[in-house]
């Protein structure tokens, strides 16, 4: 398992697939040898087998109740529904994006991000109220978790609030004070608040 993960990382993708195939001939259910066969298939374009050995995996962890209380794992499936999640949502397929989304958070709860992509959805599909009430959310229980804020930022300019953009924008760089990102927001927003009262 471990020779597999070096291929891999030296990039020698041939030998890591044949390596981490070795290793399920001998354990069929070690998990963390499909799991990462899964991603590199994926990565070389093989999406069918990849999804194959991950779904058969995934099935091995719900069977075994074990597998559901390893953190560890949990964590590689969350990456994995995410990885998908991600290519969904690049291709506008906002429902499926959704689905695993949730199913990546339900797998890694710390994993904050995918909070502020599920927000993202919601705001692409329409339901904008939603977008707002899971980031005020996520502010909420979180309040130091600068993107948070910056997304809420981004989403009350999106709606013309542009008062309460910057002022989310605002709090989150009184606590990141050299963050570029909210530093160009706010920037834009007041040059476009000063050439609407110039017009």
């Amino acid at each position: 398992f471990y020779i597999g993960n070096i291929f891999h990382i030296q990039g020698q993708l041939g030998k890591a697939v044949k390596a981490f195939n070795k290793v399920l001939e001998l354990d069929p259910k070690h998990t963390d040898a499909s799991i990462s066969l899964s991603v590199i298939l994926n990565d070389i374009g093989r999406y069918e087998d990849a999804q194959k050995i991950f779904d058969k995996a995934n099935d091995q962890v719900k069977n075994e109740k074990k597998g559901i209380e390893d953190p560890h794992v949990n964590k590689k499936f969350s990456a994995k529904h995410y990885e998908l999640a991600e290519m969904y949502f690049s291709y506008n397929r906002y429902e499926e994006a959704l689905s695993e989304y949730s199913k990546a958070i339900g797998l890694n709860p710390e994993h904050l991000e995918i909070r502020v992509k599920i927000a993202k959805v919601y705001s692409k599909k329409g339901y904008v109220s939603k977008a707002f009430e899971s980031l005020r959310s996520l502010k909420s229980e979180y309040p130091n978790y600068i993107p948070a804020r910056v997304a809420l930022g981004l989403l009350h300019y999106g709606k013309g609030n542009t008062i309460e953009a910057q002022s989310e924008w605002q709090n989150a760089l009184s606590k990141d004070p050299a963050n570029e990102e909210i530093q160009m927001y706010l920037s834009l927003s007041k040059n476009a608040t000063e050439t609407n009262l110039n017009a």
